[in-house]
C-alpha cells in the first residue's frame, strides 16, 4: 500500500525522518512506536501529502505521491488524530459528511452511508446532533472514525486514537477498533507510546528513534531478541514495575 525508499526529512537543520525505508503492506495493521521525538507524526505527514521529503521517494500503490494529485490520495486516506480532531463549528453529523457533502453525493448516499457506519461504531445516532464540546472523549473518537471511514478509504492511519482516554474507555475502543478493523479488512497505520496497545493491534510493529527505524517485527521479536539497548530498554521499560526488578 505504502512504499518508502530512503526517505528524509528535516526541520531547521534537525533530522526528523533519517533514511527512512518501510514497507506497511496491504490488509495489515502496521503499529509505529517509540519515544517523543522519533519521527512517527512526520512519516504520517509524509503518508498524506502534508509533507514532502526532502529525499527519497513515498509510494502509495506503486506510485510517487508527489507526483500525483494530493486531492485524490487525500480522499483515499482516513485520518484520525488524538481527541479526533473535529471541526467545533460544526455537529457530529457535519464533521462526518463534510467531505461526502463537498463531493457531491446525494443526501439519500450520505444517510444511508453514515447509518451504515454508525451502527458499526456502535455510535448513537443523538451524539450526531452534538457539537464536539458537547461529546465525552470517546465519542468523539466515534465520531472522528466515522469521518475516516466515510469516503471508504483505502487505508486509515491512526495518531494516537487513543492517547487521551481514560483506560475503561480505552480498553473497551480497543475491543471495538480491531473488531472494526477484521469486519472491514483495511489497511492501518497506527502511532502509539504503548507497548501492550501496539501488541494487541499490530500485524507489525516498527519501533522508531531519533528519525530511523531500530526494528520491525512481532512484539515477540522486541521482547525476546531486541535489535539494541535502545530497544531491550525500551521494551523493559513499558514492563510494569515488579516485573522489571
Amino acid at each position: 500500500m505504502f512504499r518508502l525508499d530512503s526517505v528524509f526529512k528535516s526541520y531547521g537543520g534537525e533530522r526528523a525522518v533519517d533514511g527512512v525505508s518501510l514497507i506497511i503492506a496491504p490488509g495489515d495493521t502496521t503499529v509505529l512506536i517509540g519515544p517523543s521525538g522519533s519521527g512517527k507524526s512526520t512519516l504520517f505527514g509524509l503518508l498524506t501529502g502534508l509533507m514532502k521529503p526532502d529525499a527519497g521517494v513515498v509510494y502509495f500503490r506503486d506510485q510517487d505521491i508527489s507526483r500525483g494529485s494530493i486531492r485524490e490520495l487525500r480522499q483515499r486516506i482516513g485520518y484520525v488524530i488524538q481527541d479526533g480532531g473535529l471541526f467545533p463549528h460544526l455537529t457530529g453529523h457535519g464533521n462526518v459528511s463534510l467531505m461526502a457533502s463537498y463531493l457531491g453525493w446525494p443526501k439519500g448516499k450520505i444517510a444511508s452511508r453514515v447509518d451504515e457506519l454508525i451502527d458499526l461504531t456502535r455510535l448513537s445516532p443523538q451524539v450526531l446532533a452534538r457539537y464536539p464540546a458537547e461529546m465525552s472523549g470517546g465519542q468523539r473518537q466515534r465520531v472522528a472514525l466515522v469521518r475516516a471511514l466515510m469516503l471508504d478509504a483505502d487505508v486509515l492511519l491512526l495518531d494516537e486514537p487513543l492517547g487521551a482516554l481514560d483506560p475503561i474507555v480505552r480498553a473497551e475502543l480497543q475491543q471495538e477498533l480491531a473488531k472494526i478493523f477484521r469486519t472491514l479488512r483495511k489497511t492501518v497505520a497506527m502511532i502509539t507510546h504503548d507497548l501492550a496497545e501496539a501488541a494487541f493491534f499490530a500485524d507489525r510493529i516498527v519501533l522508531l528513534r531519533n528519525g530511523r527505524v531500530v526494528q520491525t517485527g512481532s512484539v515477540s521479536d522486541l521482547q525476546d531478541s531486541p535489535a539494541d539497548d535502545f530497544a531491550r530498554e525500551f521494551v523493559r521499560a513499558q514492563q510494569p514495575v515488579e516485573e522489571r526488578r
